[in-house]
């Protein structure tokens, strides 16, 4: 089960929710990218360990109906939502995440962490970077941006009042933070990204479930 813990993100009682965009088909990896084992968990539980690690709520999962359930199950402690119409893109999955915060918090956030399930090789450090900072920002290494993505206020009404088929990258202009992330830019998307995966550490020992090895 994951922990919630405080960090950057909780501090000054101040949680910054973030939103895990999980609705995509899948359909070139063949199997649905949140459910692939890592270190003998979910891509999706070792996701939401790390959010929760630095402090990050809620933290929403926009997912698809067929994986609902499936991805309740891998983390309880998670909001997990739908996307009726995924196929329409990541900007409708977003709106659907933000919306289900305002539910909860009864207003849209100011900030708010973004993390595409298919781009998981961020760090802790990083997720803290980003926390700690100020305005729209993403990850970059070698200069080529990564994610996650930090949205401010501004941007987050911006993606409100898009259509949910406008690509995000027309919406939102973030600035970069250089990183070292060996892994930053890896983007699961067919069967080879899965050996890449394989080398991929997760986001630590420390946020397994106790007694897990986490060994493959």
């Amino acid at each position: 089960i994951c922990k919630q813990s405080e960090g950057v993100g909780a501090q000054m009682g101040r949680a910054i929710p973030a939103i895990i965009l999980a609705a995509g088909a899948s359909s070139r990896l063949g199997q649905p990218k949140a459910l692939v084992e890592v270190r003998q968990h979910p891509l999706i539980f070792h996701m939401v360990s790390a959010l929760e690690s630095t402090g990050c709520s809620p933290i929403v999962i926009v997912t698809r109906r067929e994986l609902l359930v499936d991805i309740m199950l891998s983390c309880p402690s998670a909001s997990v939502v739908v996307n009726s119409n995924p196929e329409a893109g990541r900007t409708g999955s977003l709106q659907v995440g933000l919306i289900a915060i305002g539910e909860t918090q009864g207003r849209l956030p100011k900030r708010v962490i973004i993390c595409p399930i298919d781009r998981p090789g961020w760090s802790i450090s990083t997720l803290e970077k980003l926390l700690s900072g100020e305005g729209d920002l993403k990850p970059a290494k070698d200069g080529r941006g990564g994610h996650p993505l930090l949205l401010s206020r501004d941007s987050i009404e911006a993606v409100m009042a898009s259509k949910r088929d406008e690509p995000l990258r027309d919406i939102i202009s973030a600035n970069q933070i250089e990183v070292d992330d060996p892994f930053l830019h890896l983007n699961i998307d067919n069967p080879d990204d899965l050996v890449v995966l394989e080398s991929w550490n997760g986001y630590g020992d420390d946020l397994l479930p106790k007694g897990a090895s986490g060994d493959s």
